[in-house]
């Protein structure tokens, strides 16, 4: 018990003399909003501005996969857990992008000493790396609180340059992080054509061990063109950074999908995506939703469960023909919603989670069972 002790006590003292010469040699930079607002800090990233949309992740885990999920483009990630980099960087298998994504990283305390059997580097290696600008900014409470009440809004990160504020909005961010290929995964009788406006790996991995083949294209890939390589029998329409109205082909490709009544499920910007496509409406929300802690509520029942998200709008007219589906428990948002009587449907959140809670994983089932069903299979 002694030596358990003595153990536990030098990694705490090594951990303390790593932070306190980290703060002793590290950089300062700046975090400037676009209202005026500063706040100092201690840098632990790439040494160079940038700029987006600053937002917070209420998220107790999962740094890693938050700041590879390609729907945080162009966005500067603050992180309300307190402590982040201490269990490293995992390998890229673990990853949900091939990339970080954030445009920027905001912490309160960075630990520089990572203790993990599956971490790789520490992470501000990692950045650095990937040139992405990360400070440390004590005071992240009041930084979200600030978000909170006048909403996410433009922001930088400099040091000895400035550079202008960026609207990451104003760009096709879809199109930035969609794949420019055809890929295939998996196999099976059963192909599943994945639209990929900024899919994380998850995804993937959650159909392909259903036992199907998945098929990934762009976002503006022509899923009825007569020379298309390939047949599917279902279309899953992917999560991705931006506004959804940017992302018109996406649109047309679901309207043509819905006339052929050809099963459909879509997943956090795929649920908005297909709302414009049936013809309902989207809008911007004050702050968001990041986290692995949002409770959503079976609409007309009182199940709740709790679940992964990170976007920015919300369908705010469900189309007719649809009716809603999931309710968020802290601001009844839309967060789903389904066709009374067609194969179409699609949710807000995350079901393939990663990080976070694996409580709506049953979706991905539901979805395979309509595929079955127009299919004519047994299920």
């Amino acid at each position: 018990m002694m030596l358990q002790i003595d153990t536990a006590n030098k990694l705490l003292k090594d951990v303390v003399e790593d932070s306190l010469a980290f703060s002793a040699t590290a950089r300062k930079g700046v975090l400037l909003l676009e209202d005026g607002t500063r706040f100092e800090g201690l840098s632990f990233g790439y040494e160079q501005a940038t700029a987006g949309e600053v937002v917070f992740c209420t998220g107790m885990v999962g740094y890693p996969e938050a700041l590879t999920d390609p729907s945080y483009t162009g966005e500067i990630l603050t992180m309300t857990y307190p402590i982040i980099g201490n269990y490293g960087v995992p390998d890229a298998r673990r990853w949900e992008g091939d990339r970080i994504h954030a445009a920027g990283l905001i912490v309160s305390n960075y630990i520089p000493t990572p203790s993990h059997f599956e971490s790789t580097m520490d992470l501000s290696t990692w950045l650095k790396r990937e040139k992405i600008p990360a400070l440390e900014i004590k005071d992240t409470r009041l930084l979200t609180q600030h978000i909170r009440k006048h909403g996410t809004m433009l922001a930088k990160i400099v040091f000895d340059e400035d550079i202008p504020f960026h609207n990451p909005y104003a760009d096709n961010l879809v199109a930035r992080v969609s794949t420019s290929e055809v890929r295939e995964y998996g196999s099976g009788e059963t192909t599943i054509a994945l639209i990929d406006c900024g899919a994380k790996h998850n995804i993937i991995r959650s159909l392909v061990a259903r036992g199907v083949r998945v098929v990934e294209v762009p976002w503006d890939y022509d899923l009825f063109a007569d020379d298309r390589p390939f047949d599917f029998d279902g279309i899953l329409v992917s999560n991705g950074p931006g506004n959804p109205k940017v992302a018109e082909k996406t649109i047309q490709t679901l309207r043509a999908a819905m006339e052929h009544e050809i099963p459909i499920m879509g997943i956090c910007l795929g649920h908005q995506l297909l709302a414009l496509a049936a013809g309902g409406d989207t809008y911007k929300l004050k702050f968001g939703h990041r986290s692995q802690n949002q409770p959503c509520l079976l609409a007309g029942e009182k199940r709740c469960y709790i679940t992964t998200q990170n976007h920015g709008f919300a369908v705010g007219t469900v189309p007719e023909g649809f009716e809603p589906w999931f309710i968020n428990a802290n601001d009844n948002t839309n967060e789903g919603m389904r066709h009374r009587s067609l194969p179409f449907f699609s949710v807000q959140f995350h079901p393939e989670s990663t990080p976070g809670p694996m409580d709506t994983e049953w979706l991905f089932d539901l979805f395979l069972e309509k595929v079955y069903e127009a299919k004519g299979a047994l299920i």
